[in-house]
């Protein structure tokens, strides 16, 4: 049921809905920019004469930075706001990401992945703050569901298109093109962008349901303090440093903690996608350039389907009396099961039934994939940035790990072991969501 209340005799404005539209561009340029490499690389590989190994090295670059900086980056999201800091880091990514296009060495290519994920840590947790002071807390699965599923449907559409450029560009035809969106994207930002209690167009209303549904408007209004807060207002001050029990609050909670093993589960079938799936296609079963750039559209849909359907269900679970607890965890748990389904793969020939294996897994990887909204449910409302950013940072070892342990797998031209570890990663976030997050409450 669509929230849709008046406040006295006003109409409340949809504001926040159609901010989603900014958020989920948003999310499809951070992964086009992520996963332009793998649309290259079997042509990067033979220019700039790479093995599988240092391939995988290379793909796993971006992570090296992007998940070191996820704790820089959350404390920089708890002091900036968000109009100014997205906009400047959606340039300068896209700047290192045009750059991408005049490498000519591997020591070259690397340190522009490098320089890419530093400059993308901040980006998630940014949007998460976001979505916490802009949405009530029984539309925020559907929201972060909505536009997380950038990272999908995003990819499924554009990936042929990425495809088409490399035939008649080259390969860094998808570098320059990728970056030169990502600029225009960071201008567009700055000029639309406004926090609940500055933008034009969002009334009384729309700003009293936010706030009765749990959303911290008080995030994006100045001048706010922590005693107000403690007296029982709506009050927030930034932070601007950070005490022992706000690290213990972060780094020694046991449920936390499940949350964070889950992650890396969740984004390991994620990163095998944005890095290695097109080579496994072209290299390992050897389909055509361009007809496995078309396949490879398929599990990115199926993936959009998958989270778009997590949120639905997740905040229709909510609105019925069900608990945070049973409502969240089932999509998650159900996904991360699904996931292992890509080792079915190894057991087919043809190429419609390894990509259906494909698909069902990625499916599973999108159906799990609203775990943010455990960030926003979980966290000590004045470490949203911290515990954001520590959640990325777990999740995104997966972005170190994933794509250099494949490159070792698969030296020996055998992709079915790696295809094994994918699955059994899987099995343990299920498990770790099942035995170690307990009740889903915010701490305390």
């Amino acid at each position: 049921m669509e929230t849709t209340y008046s406040h006295g005799q006003t109409q409340a404005t949809g504001k926040r809905h159609r901010l989603l539209a900014m958020l989920f561009v948003t999310v499809v340029i951070t992964y086009l920019d992520r996963s332009n490499l793998s649309i290259a690389a079997t042509a990067i590989g033979q220019d700039l004469q790479l093995d599988p190994a240092q391939m995988g090295l290379v793909f796993s670059a971006f992570g090296w930075s992007y998940a070191l900086l996820q704790i820089p980056g959350g404390i920089l999201v708890d002091r900036t706001r968000p109009r100014l800091l997205l906009a400047l880091i959606i340039g300068l990514w896209s700047l290192a990401t045009l750059l991408q296009g005049f490498a000519s060495a591997f020591a070259m290519l690397l340190s522009l992945r490098v320089l890419l994920g530093a400059l993308e840590a901040p980006a998630y947790p940014t949007l998460n703050r976001v979505v916490t002071t802009w949405f009530p807390d029984n539309e925020r699965a559907r929201a972060i569901a909505s536009y997380t599923s950038g990272q999908y449907v995003g990819l499924a559409f554009l990936t042929p298109a990425l495809v088409l450029t490399q035939e008649h560009f080259g390969w860094q035809g998808v570098f320059f093109l990728t970056g030169a969106i990502g600029l225009g994207w960071a201008l567009v930002w700055y000029s639309l962008y406004r926090e609940p209690s500055e933008a034009a167009d969002v009334n009384a209303a729309e700003l009293e349901i936010i706030r009765a549904g749990g959303g911290l408007i008080e995030l994006g209004e100045a001048g706010k303090t922590d005693q107000a807060d403690q007296a029982g207002q709506t009050g927030y001050r930034q932070r601007t440093r950070y005490t022992a029990a706000d690290w213990r609050a972060v780094l020694g909670n046991r449920k936390l903690w499940g949350v964070y093993i889950g992650q890396i589960a969740v984004t390991s079938t994620l990163w095998f996608f944005l890095t290695w799936f097109p080579t496994y296609l072209v290299k390992y079963r050897h389909m055509d350039f361009l007809k496995a750039g078309f396949m490879a559209a398929v599990p990115f849909l199926a993936a959009f389907v998958g989270i778009l359907g997590s949120g639905l269900l997740s905040d229709w679970m909510i609105r019925r009396g069900v608990s945070a607890t049973v409502a969240r965890k089932v999509p998650i748990v159900t996904g991360l099961l699904l996931s292992t389904a890509i080792v079915g793969a190894n057991y087919v020939d043809t190429p419609a039934m390894v990509i259906l294996f494909m698909a069902i897994a990625f499916f599973g990887s999108g159906f799990s994939s609203i775990t943010w909204v455990l960030v926003s449910s979980m966290a000590k409302k004045e470490l949203l940035g911290l515990t954001g950013g520590m959640f990325n940072l777990m999740g995104n070892l997966s972005s170190i790990c994933v794509p250099v342990v494949i490159g070792f797998i698969v030296k020996n031209s055998d992709f079915k072991p790696a295809l094994m570890f994918m699955s059994a990663v899987g099995v343990v976030g299920a498990l770790s969501y099942l035995f170690l997050v307990g009740k889903i409450e915010r701490i305390r």
